[in-house]
């Protein structure tokens, strides 16, 4: 069986079947990466990322595996997006900006649990970078190497804007959770809500 890159060399020399292999197993990640932070926008961000995938005739560092190659497009796709909502003269900022800050995003996410509802609006009161870092931590179980790739920075750089996330995280649930008791049930699960999250996230 081709690897994704392969498929992907195989896509850009004309093979549609390849480009649809690669859609099928990447769509459902890219769907909940994008729809946390852009809402019912998410399907046309996917859309650009796969058309930048096609058309880019870059090739990945060596020792970046193709899903973190994905996620730094679609990183970038997803900054772009931001920064044509601003207005004349407001600056994005990702390591400032939180979704929140950026304005209303519909969505028509229904989270069931209290905890991950809260886990939800938490990631939203952060900054962008730092929601990033933690959906591909806990969701796509990526490692401080593998999000190091997609940032594009040093393994000892991620592995602090990882600490800095989750503290920047707890603090939020801190501030936003309505009894003591709320705050305890989703701090001390946090691995097990983050991934009920992933599931309402998951496209219908």
């Amino acid at each position: 069986m081709p690897d994704d890159q392969q498929l992907l060399e195989s896509w850009r020399r004309g093979d549609e079947d390849a480009g649809e292999r690669l859609f099928e197993h990447y769509y459902e990640g890219l769907a909940r990466f994008f729809r946390s932070k852009a809402g019912d926008g998410a399907a046309d961000l996917i859309q650009r990322t796969f058309l930048i995938l096609l058309e880019t005739k870059s090739r990945m560092r060596e020792g970046t595996s193709f899903h973190c190659y994905l996620y730094g497009i679609a990183r970038n796709v997803l900054y772009e997006h931001y920064r044509g909502k601003r207005r004349d003269g407001e600056r994005f900022q990702p390591d400032e900006n939180s979704v929140e800050d950026l304005g209303p995003t519909p969505t028509t996410l229904m989270a069931q649990a209290q905890e991950t509802r809260l886990l939800l609006q938490a990631l939203r009161h952060i900054p962008l970078e730092s929601q990033l870092i933690l959906e591909l931590y806990y969701w796509e179980q990526m490692t401080a190497k593998e999000i190091a790739d997609v940032l594009e920075v040093p393994e000892g750089t991620a592995r602090t804007r990882i600490r800095r996330a989750k503290q920047l995280l707890e603090a939020q649930l801190e501030a936003l959770a309505d009894t003591p008791q709320l705050l305890q049930s989703t701090v001390t699960d946090l691995d097990s809500w983050a991934q009920h999250l992933r599931t309402a996230l998951k496209p219908r």
